[in-house]
């Protein structure tokens, strides 16, 4: 059987949005929350700060637009293109969950190493507060 149309949760059939003291972060990772261009990696990685840990290398920059924005790169280092995939999605989704967590006008690039494929989700989020924290970026 059919729903009828106007009928869902709401008047377009979207769920109610939740506003008030319960609401959760933004923890959405859209285009403008990105580094999407060859000059901005360079950029980052000039200045020289990395900080590596036994899953991934993270480095951070800084610039006058820097707003927490992240690029991931996994090389053919890592594996194939499956496993490459895999191990950029890990990085983007540990850092989407903690980015409310950290502070700083700055730009992070993470490079997958090859031990993350072997990683749980609970040891990648955990190895990349360890280095956000090792480079200053942990709001206390």
């Amino acid at each position: 059987m059919k729903a009828q149309p106007g009928s869902g949760p709401g008047r377009d059939g979207a769920l109610p949005s939740v506003d008030g003291p319960h609401e959760k972060p933004d923890r959405g990772l859209s285009r403008s929350q990105r580094l999407t261009r060859n000059a901005q990696f360079q950029c980052i990685f000039a200045q020289g700060r990395s900080y590596v840990g036994r899953r991934m290398v993270l480095w951070v920059g800084t610039a006058p637009d820097a707003r927490r924005r992240l690029g991931v790169i996994a090389s053919r280092k890592v594996g194939g293109a499956v496993d490459r995939s895999k191990a950029r999605r890990r990085l983007r989704e540990a850092w989407r969950l903690n980015r409310h967590r950290l502070s700083g006008r700055v730009d992070v690039i993470l490079v997958a190493r090859g031990a993350i494929l072997r990683a749980t989700a609970d040891q990648v989020e955990h190895e990349l507060m360890a280095l956000c924290g090792r480079a200053g970026l942990i709001d206390t």
